[in-house]
């Protein structure tokens, strides 16, 4: 009988014991896997990538005008009428510029393509031709010559391929090249792609003269 109470509370205190590791257990805090993984084997939680991150915008948006596709162009601080009065190259197009009072459009947002007569190419000319160009009476034929050199969007050398383009005026010039050379209607582009804020400028050796123009 003595043995039997000897042998129970042995049992009651092992069984205490048990209960007691339990509690402890469950009350002690969570362990971090990261602090028990050994030394360079932190595991890692894997992220889903952010979209926004590493995109860009392609270059070249056709509904913009803006042709400088997969090539960043350096983008000047001028607008096109700017460059033709601060370029020495176009004082007798800034002259016909004024005359035709189209400074506003050629300073707006744009983008416009400008193919620039130089001075060399008013020069070859008849004189007569450019002082009755330049009277108040011939302003709106003088509108129709200067609008069918601006093009609606910023085309510039890299992206010009042969066929028509449509201009500001209401007709079309014939683009070309030969010899690595750009031809406008014949005239030939002696120095492309002077970059505005608002297209692009390219000087020519020749005015271009809309079909059907008529001079009073």
């Amino acid at each position: 009988m003595l043995n039997s109470i000897k042998f129970s509370k042995k049992l009651f205190a092992g069984v205490l014991g048990v209960s007691l590791v339990g509690a402890l257990a469950a009350c002690a805090p969570p362990t971090d896997p990261a602090a028990d993984a050994p030394a360079g084997d932190t595991p890692t939680t894997a992220t889903s990538p952010d979209p926004a991150v590493g995109e860009s915008p392609v270059a070249g948006d056709p509904t913009t005008g803006d042709t400088t596709t997969g090539d960043t162009t350096a983008v000047g601080d001028a607008t096109v009428a700017e460059i033709v009065q601060q370029d020495g190259s176009f004082s007798t197009l800034e002259q016909a510029i004024q005359a035709a009072e189209l400074e506003d459009v050629l300073n707006a947002e744009g983008p416009y393509t400008v193919f620039a007569p130089t001075d060399e190419a008013f020069a070859a000319l008849p004189p007569e031709t450019l002082d009755q160009l330049l009277q108040p009476e011939n302003q709106d034929a003088l509108r129709q010559i200067l609008t069918y050199h601006v093009v609606p969007g910023s085309i510039t050398s890299p992206s010009v391929t042969p066929g028509e383009i449509g201009t500001v005026e209401g007709s079309s010039l014939v683009v070309d090249s030969a010899a690595g050379e750009v031809l406008v209607d014949g005239a030939r582009v002696t120095q492309p792609d002077i970059i505005a804020s608002n297209g692009v400028v390219h000087a020519i050796d020749q005015v271009l003269l809309p079909p059907g123009l008529q001079l009073q």
